[in-house]
């Protein structure tokens, strides 16, 4: 079974939707290696802003795989890196805000392997979204999305 110290394969791939929905969020066997890396990269994130703040700050993913049935279900692209299980919605309300992890994150993306980060939704509904994949276009690697579109950077709204 995929996992690493703090992360289960299970959490990866939760979803209520899909409950509700009753899709079948299983994991592919082909995905677990893009799977357990995306875990290693929530790994590196967890140390990481422990290690700012010196205490243990958990993790909670809100999101991680998605079949494609599901990600659709979500209004999500098919294209989203979330279907190859290289990426994962996640808060840390022990550290603080959405936007106050990304600010931490963002001068570090490249020595944790983050390889987007996204700012989603700024606000107490927000998250954090990482993916293990790195962007074609420097210009998304760090990026906020809010209603209004997107724009690089991590913005309030």
């Amino acid at each position: 079974m995929t996992r690493t110290k703090h992360f289960s394969l299970q959490e990866f791939v939760a979803s209520d939707t899909a409950a509700r929905l009753r899709i079948d969020n299983r994991l592919p066997d082909s995905l677990s290696g893009n799977a357990l890396k995306t875990l290693q990269l929530l790994e590196f994130i967890r140390d990481f802003l422990s290690k700012l703040v010196g205490k243990e700050i958990p993790i909670s993913i809100t999101s991680g795989y998605r079949c494609l049935a599901l990600n659709t279900a979500l209004k999500s692209k098919a294209s989203s890196d979330h279907v190859q299980a290289l990426a994962a919605d996640f808060r840390a309300p022990a550290f603080g805000t959405p936007i106050q992890i990304c600010r931490a994150l963002g001068p570090q993306v490249g020595v944790l392997g983050v390889g987007q980060l996204i700012n989603e939704f700024p606000g107490p509904d927000g998250w954090v979204h990482v993916s293990s994949k790195p962007v074609s276009d420097p210009v998304n690697r760090i990026i906020t999305i809010t209603a209004s579109g997107t724009r690089s950077g991590i913005f309030e709204a």
